[in-house]
């Protein structure tokens, strides 16, 4: 494993991002487990078999949508919120580079946390405080990270700006200790998808 001190979302990031399974992509492959691969994922796997055969990131690299943008804006902010709660300092989440995988998390918290920031909308965020825990569209995004950084804990944060200032920023911790299962389902899954980008390379290469 190395980590790399990269700003996200420049070409040196998505660079170090080609030919891997990453945190944004994890969902994908893990959907449906136990069972054979989706479209979502057989997509996934051509294009890390295209990236591996010839070396160049995708085209669609970079993409982004009101949504995103609006997260990109309104991170810092939420980071802030998140660093007034905690009495902790958030440092960039980098990138680390574990071969095959890699994952960028929005933040280092300490010398053994991270945090992965969700700015949502309203329906997202109140569905999330009343679940009392993580949204589940990013469960699989979570278990990842924390288990490709090494780290022993990760704060999933929903951040929103239309709820009053007391509730904007709910947080919730997954602790690598009991997080066994989850990463052997991971790497279950991640032998299986190789096996597949290897077979996708054969066809590209002809």
């Amino acid at each position: 494993m190395s980590w790399i001190d990269v700003e996200q979302n420049t070409d040196e990031w998505l660079d170090m991002r080609i030919a891997k399974v990453t945190g944004s992509a994890v969902g994908k492959i893990m959907a449906n487990y136990g069972k054979a691969f989706g479209e979502p994922a057989k997509k996934a796997a051509i294009t890390i078999a295209r990236e591996l055969v010839t070396g160049k990131r995708s085209m669609i690299e970079g993409y982004s949508n009101a949504h995103m943008e609006r997260g990109h804006e309104q991170e810092p902010i939420a980071r802030g919120l998140y660093e007034d709660l905690t009495f902790c300092d958030v440092s960039n989440g980098g990138f680390y580079d574990n071969g095959l995988t890699g994952c960028s998390p929005d933040g280092l918290v300490n010398d053994d946390g991270l945090i992965e920031i969700k700015s949502v909308i309203d329906t997202t965020h109140f569905a999330t405080m009343q679940r009392d825990s993580f949204d589940p569209a990013y469960r699989w995004q979570l278990y990842f990270n924390l288990k490709e950084s090494g780290r022993e804990w990760i704060d999933f944060v929903s951040y929103c700006a239309d709820f009053p200032e007391q509730t904007q920023l709910f947080v919730h911790r997954i602790h690598a200790s009991l997080s066994d299962e989850m990463f052997t389902q991971i790497d279950t899954r991640l032998l299986e998808f190789e096996l597949l980008i290897d077979q996708y390379k054969g066809v590209i290469r002809g």
